[in-house]
């Protein structure tokens, strides 16, 4: 269990062990999300790469992607496609 104290201005330091757990640095923003009644503090780049995850769940396997090959192969097609589009 970590303790901060709240300033005057309503600021808190958070303890390193917490800031390493969340991977939070200086610049970085944090998140404070009401969760079953409770406050949970998360880091904002971690849980946009979460919503993200949660968005493009299924979409590979819809595109008929398997590997990091099929992968390769349709990024090499899109930028064909486009050097085309741009050079006729």
């Amino acid at each position: 269990m970590e303790i901060a104290k709240v300033t005057s201005k309503g600021q808190i330091t958070i303890p390193i062990a917490i800031r390493k757990s969340l991977g939070v640095r200086e610049g970085d923003k944090v998140l404070f999300v009401e969760q079953n009644g409770q406050i949970v503090l998360m880091n904002s780049s971690m849980d946009a790469l979460r919503r993200a995850q949660i968005a493009f769940a299924g979409e590979a396997e819809r595109a008929g992607l398997r590997d990091e090959d099929d992968v390769v192969q349709m990024m090499r097609a899109f930028r064909q496609e486009r050097y085309d589009a741009r050079n006729d």
